[in-house]
């Protein structure tokens, strides 16, 4: 995406949200890189033992996002806040899936070969964080917009000002609130419930 103005990624994204389906079949090259290192960074956060990898988690984002009916995507930094919050949900869904009775529930699948102890983090870890999101969304929208440009879309800190606009200082002061609001939230069982 280096050789093209980003201009030019915001008018396909403009037209693709306005329905052109040309220009959706030719988004996807232009931002593949950029979707495919936010989904690498988002894999590496999940627990070991995890079937997806980020190919497919790049193209069922790009499907969501551009199946959906009416996509409005604004500005660039929008359409990777969509991504990033797509790529959740399919991780989230994806651990919820492998946390089910029909799955297995609570039982983990050990390779005989690689049988020592270890410990694995549980899959309830990203369930966990996603219900901490939510809660965070709810009681400040703002700070949930936060959470999902920095930490699934990857911006800097000055990107998600820009996105929002607001300062740097007003990003980086609500960042180290939500580091700790969800680090309350995730190690204490009573808060989590």
């Amino acid at each position: 995406m280096a050789d093209r103005p980003e201009g030019t990624v915001t008018q396909m994204l403009k037209a693709a949200g306005a329905g052109d389906a040309r220009a959706a079949a030719e988004l996807l090259p232009l931002v593949y890189s950029e979707l495919r290192q936010l989904a690498q960074a988002r894999m590496a956060k999940t627990p070991p033992g995890n079937t997806l990898q980020p190919t497919a988690l790049v193209h069922e984002a790009f499907l969501r996002l551009v199946g959906t009916d009416q996509p409005s995507w604004h500005s660039r930094g929008h359409f990777f806040a969509a991504a990033a919050q797509a790529m959740r949900q399919i991780l989230v869904e994806q651990a919820r899936r492998k946390a089910s009775a029909k799955r297995g529930g609570g039982h983990k699948r050990v390779d005989l070969e690689l049988a020592e102890p270890f410990i694995e983090p549980p899959a309830e870890d990203l369930l966990a964080l996603d219900e901490a999101l939510t809660r965070l969304e709810q009681a400040d929208p703002r700070k949930g917009k936060i959470v999902m440009l920095r930490y699934f879309a990857g911006l800097t800190a000055e990107e998600t000002a820009a996105a929002l606009g607001v300062s740097v200082p007003t990003i980086e002061r609500d960042w180290r609130f939500i580091r700790t609001f969800l680090y309350t939230l995730l190690s204490d069982p009573k808060t989590s419930s």
